[in-house]
């Protein structure tokens, strides 16, 4: 085999090269220092920058930031597919056959929508991974994984850490056993296991750190990864009520993970 892989990896490699040629760092630079001058002369301080020539140069950044966005998802994603077929070499043809879906397909399509709107490099990785993990799962259900995208650039590393608390404390409720429980026989086995965990870990979230971690609860609450219990277990404990891993919580910070050999 040559140089690369695919041609889709010698297409990201021409892309790359040519977004190198055409926006040197100098350049870039430039380009900002360009959009300061136009802005200043905008206001009247210096010059007579016209409203399309402030507007040229705010679409030539966002061209150059979608760029860069595409080819690290790009490269992101095709590490991920390559790491998956390293790892269930004998699933190659089913992997084969979801890839050449039409359902892979518009997912990738749905995928390069939210990359413009992030140039977190930790986010766009997540894309890969969701996508991916998808495949692997045989999971490619699109409003299902368009709302985890959405999650997925806008939650935030201290939010995913969070999510990764909650989990670990609650994945055994999604046992067979648990999961068939009556409601408040639920409720009543979360809260005290909220109230084993504050007792090990509320020394680490007083004061700002106490408020950080409610922020991101009320976040992943919005995001529908975790809901209100209504109450919490412990009145010194920073968030306004203990919480509930939902199945769409645990599917999507499952799916953030790395590409991992099954257990």
């Amino acid at each position: 085999m040559g140089q690369y892989d695919s041609p889709t990896e010698a297409a990201l490699a021409r892309l790359r090269s040519e977004k190198l040629s055409s926006s040197p760092v100098d350049g870039a630079v430039e380009k900002v220092a360009t959009l300061g001058g136009i802005i200043l002369e905008a206001i009247g301080f210096t010059g007579a920058a016209t409203p399309s020539s402030f507007l040229s140069a705010l679409k030539s950044l966002a061209v150059g930031k979608d760029e860069d966005n595409l080819i690290y998802f790009g490269e992101a994603l095709i590490d991920d597919i390559r790491r998956l077929y390293r790892l269930y070499e004998g699933l190659k043809q089913r992997f084969d056959e979801r890839i050449n879906s039409p359902e892979f397909t518009a997912v990738v399509a749905n995928a390069t929508l939210h990359i413009t709107r992030t140039n977190v490099e930790n986010r766009l990785k997540r894309l890969a991974h969701l996508i991916v993990n998808g495949v692997k799962e045989d999971d490619l259900e699109l409003e299902s994984l368009d709302d985890m995208m959405r999650a997925a650039v806008e939650l935030t590393e201290y939010d995913i850490a969070v999510l990764k608390s909650i989990y670990e404390m609650q994945i055994e409720m999604f046992s067979a056993q648990s999961m068939n429980q009556q409601q408040a026989q639920r409720i009543n086995g979360l809260q005290r296991k909220w109230q084993d965990w504050w007792g090990l870990n509320l020394a680490n979230y007083q004061g700002v750190k106490g408020m950080k971690f409610n922020s991101s609860c009320t976040r992943l609450q919005a995001a529908g990864l975790i809901a209100s219990l209504g109450a919490k277990s412990r009145s010194e404990s920073p968030t306004t009520s203990d919480y509930e891993l939902l199945l769409e919580g645990k599917k999507f910070y499952e799916r953030l993970q790395e590409i991992a050999a099954q257990q």
